[in-house]
């Protein structure tokens, strides 16, 4: 995949699965997602935004010489905590990244010995993390991405409470969230969460 400055370890496991040319949204959001800044990033079902969200994880966080920064991506349920998982696991072949998913059904006091046995990327859903946030005490002062994906039936939920308990515990954090749409909903919690963010809404060739 020809992005600048991809991980070469990145960029062998995506051609391996097949992915030899970057769409319309990993070209445009590739370099402003690696700068580190907030953004909010809008695109039709099936236009490649777990995949962006993976291969963008991956690039920031192999870079040599960092102690274990953290990732935290926040999906809408199980189904989506195990296909994130087995994209890292597939696009991270070549990296020693630790990826860990929690969700509603799972083990709490297993998920949280587990977690702190250390991990660089946590998958999970609002509700198991809110809990996890507040009765874990995780250190999250070197989570470097908050990530919420697929943002609008997430809040069509009404987790925004959740969803801000976790971004508040955070102080210095890259904030991005991926939607279909930009509801009005998205736009109050970007408001409240992002600061100064870039806004892409990519249409596909």
């Amino acid at each position: 995949m020809k992005l600048k400055k991809i991980n070469e370890k990145l960029q062998e496991a995506l051609i391996e699965n097949g992915l030899i040319e970057a769409n319309t949204m990993q070209k445009e959001t590739f370099s402003t997602l690696k700068s580190g800044a907030d953004c909010i990033i809008i695109a039709d079902k099936g236009s490649g935004k777990s995949t962006t969200i993976v291969l963008n994880v991956i690039q920031q966080l192999v870079r040599e010489g960092e102690e274990s920064p953290r990732a935290l991506v926040i999906v809408e349920d199980k189904a989506k905590v195990l296909e994130m998982e087995d994209l890292f696991e597939k696009f991270g072949k070549y990296t020693d990244l630790r990826v860990y998913g929690v969700h509603d059904k799972g083990d709490m006091e297993y998920d949280k010995n587990y977690i702190s046995t250390g991990i660089d990327v946590l998958i999970g859903t609002p509700n198991k993390l809110s809990d996890m946030f507040t009765t874990a005490g995780f250190n999250v002062n070197r989570l470097k991405m908050l990530i919420l994906d697929d943002a609008d039936p997430i809040l069509k939920l009404r987790h925004e409470t959740k969803i801000m308990r976790i971004s508040n515990s955070i102080t210095k954090t890259q904030r991005i969230i991926f939607s279909d749409l930009l509801t009005e909903r998205i736009a109050i919690l970007a408001d409240k969460m992002l600061v100064e963010p870039f806004l892409f809404e990519i249409e596909e060739e």
